[in-house]
């Protein structure tokens, strides 16, 4: 079912406004002409405090103020999500629970859900396996008034996950990475993120299923990776293929030290599993209709993140 797009001016709500790509979407909505309304805990107000934003204070556990976020609104773009946590069930708590009750104060509007390029293999990790199910729980609460957009690995200023990669490019003597030379990763500028939701504001709307393939939808080798961010660190890169073994040792290690600490691990073997997965492209098929073009190839896009990282004091 499709009919006329959304026209400027209308309202729009976010949750995850306070993160990485939540922030870069508010500020793209309000540039773009919407006008903007944002779920967010006390502790994270003050960031909006001078901006042209309405403010509803809450988490998505809290059903009123969910219902208040969604109240009147065109539509409502569900970013809020968590990428690291330290169980299966803390996972679907946030990305499933979360993303069925932000489905449901939707009412009969309207919703985007920013879900992952990882919904599409949920065996692979209990992150994937989450991403996938929260999809299915908004779909069986909204049908024909979803669309679920699913980036790859995203990057661009604000990100300190892909931080680590740029700060071992500009320290380390030989850059590790994984040794298959199969593998293919499509990665997304944040912008082109946020350029793809609006595509879907203001467009036909579009129910459904897709991917942002980012500058190269066929993805990039870890070769050319690596390479491009030391290059962008002004290094030229000497790289050191791991064997499989050792970067799924590597996550076990990560997981006992961050139990150690009380902490969700960012590099879980559940992560390992996805970064030795070969196939991270994005065909064709998989990209919404008329979809803008990326703004930012792969290495003008690591130049102006790392110029973002040095002027925020991210990276010397």
């Amino acid at each position: 079912m499709a009919r006329a797009g959304f026209t400027q001016g209308r309202l729009a709500a976010v949750t995850g406004a306070t993160g990485f790509v939540g922030r870069r979407l508010v500020h793209a909505l309000g540039a773009a002409g919407w006008r903007v309304r944002v779920l967010v805990r006390p502790s994270g107000a003050g960031l909006w405090v001078n901006a042209d934003t309405e403010v509803v204070s809450g988490d998505l556990d809290d059903a009123a103020a969910l219902e208040s976020l969604a109240y009147g609104t065109d539509v409502v773009v569900h970013v809020a999500g968590l990428i690291k946590a330290r169980s299966r069930a803390a996972f679907f708590d946030v990305n499933v629970e979360g993303a069925r009750r932000m489905a449901r104060a939707v009412g009969e509007g309207r919703m985007v859900l920013l879900s992952s390029l990882a919904a599409r293999a949920p065996g692979l990790s209990d992150y994937a396996a989450s991403k996938r199910a929260g999809e299915e729980a908004a779909r069986s609460v909204l049908g024909e008034r979803l669309t679920v957009l699913r980036p790859p690995a995203i990057y661009g200023p604000g990100d300190r996950e892909t931080l680590a990669l740029f700060q071992l490019a500009a320290t380390a003597p030989c850059l590790p990475t994984p040794a298959s030379a199969a593998a293919r990763l499509a990665l997304v500028h944040v912008d082109d993120v946020a350029a793809g939701v609006l595509q879907r504001l203001d467009g036909l709307w579009s129910p459904g299923v897709f991917a942002l393939g980012g500058a190269r939808p066929a993805g990039y080798g870890w070769r050319e990776i690596f390479e491009t961010a030391a290059a962008a660190m002004g290094r030229r890169a000497l790289l050191a293929p791991v064997p499989d073994a050792l970067i799924q040792f590597a996550a076990s290690a990560s997981e006992f030290l961050a139990g150690l600490r009380g902490e969700p691990a960012i590099f879980t073997r559940g992560k390992a599993r996805e970064l030795l997965h070969d196939d991270w492209s994005v065909s064709a098929a998989e990209l919404p209709p008329g979809s803008p073009p990326p703004s930012l190839e792969l290495r003008l896009g690591f130049e102006r993140t790392v110029a973002w990282y040095r002027q925020a004091g991210w990276l010397r």
